[in-house]
């Protein structure tokens, strides 16, 4: 029984000893901390949205318009959908930073988005953007 007393002593110790360095591995410090610093310091940063520059978009829709015309007539549908997909995205994205109203997402696929596409494009270049080049 005598021999217990300090073998249990070292073990609380032991256990004392781990949590403190394994308090120190995870944040650094051995202080512990308060649950609202460390919500604080465990949640990453969110990286500010930013938008691409106007020029890099009047450049895409230039690009993506160019390599449209130049789909042969014998492609495959998924090359004329996805480059149709891709110009709409650009052509929105152009309209919400210039701030022109467009219906591109609400309107069927067919002749009323080809119709939206040039309300669209009329308006960027009313707005000042170089759309054709």
């Amino acid at each position: 029984m005598a021999a217990l007393a300090p073998m249990l002593a070292l073990l609380v110790v032991m256990v004392v000893v781990l949590r403190f360095f394994g308090r120190w591995l995870s944040t650094g410090s051995f202080v512990r901390q308060r649950p609202r610093e460390r919500a604080h310091h465990a949640r990453p940063a969110v990286p500010e949205q930013t938008r691409r520059p106007l020029q890099v978009v009047a450049a895409d829709l230039r690009r993506l318009a160019r390599q449209l015309s130049l789909v042969p007539s014998g492609a495959p549908l998924v090359r004329w959908q996805a480059l149709w997909t891709a110009y709409d995205t650009v052509l929105r994205e152009a309209a919400e930073q210039l701030e022109v109203d467009h219906e591109l997402t609400a309107t069927c696929v067919g002749m009323p988005r080809d119709i939206e596409r040039l309300r669209v494009l009329a308006a960027l270049e009313g707005a000042g953007l170089v759309v054709r080049g």
